[in-house]
């Protein structure tokens, strides 16, 4: 036991006669045992990144702040070519005689929380859900 805390005392003694890049190379390969000096440094310096750094850049990861569908979205395949969406028609913000494009548009919109913002609208038509509302299916795919 004696000979094991001579022996490190002697590893620490070195330690300080050792160059700088001698050092870094150390940390670098995690040569010190646990419970020493240079090893609670490493320890630290870890645990400064990881607490640290989200505070320090932005990963702009923010929650979206326009409010989401009041009703269910159901989604569904459409045997594996994409994806079939149903979302209710008062979801989707469309104007009174709108064009194609703008009815595409305005559903790729309302399905965003779902799909997210690189989908594709090839299709779509409107249906009456079983609870006699009406609604939009729309084929998607990414």
């Amino acid at each position: 036991m004696k000979a094991d805390s001579a022996a490190a005392q002697a590893g620490q003694v070195a330690d300080s006669g050792r160059g700088f890049k001698t050092i870094l190379k150390s940390y670098f390969y995690w040569t010190y045992s646990r419970g020493s000096f240079h090893y609670d440094v490493m320890v630290t310096l870890i645990l400064l990144f990881i607490f640290v750094t989200p505070h320090l850049w932005n990963f702009g990861d923010r929650p979206r702040t326009e409010p989401g569908p009041s009703h269910p979205i159901v989604v569904s395949s459409d045997g594996g070519r994409g994806v079939v969406i149903t979302v209710d028609a008062a979801d989707v913000n469309t104007p009174a005689g709108a064009t194609n494009s703008q009815v595409k548009r305005a559903l790729r919109h309302a399905i965003e929380p779902v799909t997210g913002d690189d989908v594709y609208v090839q299709r779509w038509m409107t249906v009456t859900t079983p609870d006699g509302r009406l609604a939009w299916k729309v084929w998607a795919h990414k």
